[in-house]
């Protein structure tokens, strides 16, 4: 018998505490009187063994069984990185000469 596993694709959150990734997930929901559909972001607690997320990556996420109180997920993959501007110390103080005057 084999187990199909839930999984989720969201942006990762935050990483405060190690080898936890919060992961949001936004849904697509419909009122059930007004039939509006509105955004609802859902937060999983995901477990990431290497530390390899950082906030703003894109991440694919499973259920797995139950890691701690609140984990029940881990990270799968990791779909896409964030672009972060990395700048060097001169390139820094260049562009803080500039703005002074």
């Amino acid at each position: 018998m084999e187990i199909k596993r839930k999984t989720r694709v969201g942006f990762v959150i935050s990483r405060n505490t190690d080898k936890t990734a919060v992961v949001g997930v936004e849904v697509m929901k419909r009122h059930p009187l007004y039939r509006k559909t509105f955004r609802r972001l859902l937060k999983y607690k995901a477990h990431d063994e290497k530390n390899e997320t950082r906030p703003g990556d894109k991440v694919k996420i499973i259920e797995t069984r139950p890691i701690s109180k609140e984990k029940r997920w881990r990270v799968l993959e990791i779909i896409a990185r964030k672009d972060v501007l990395e700048l060097k110390d001169e390139e820094m103080a260049s562009e803080t000469e500039g703005t002074e005057k």
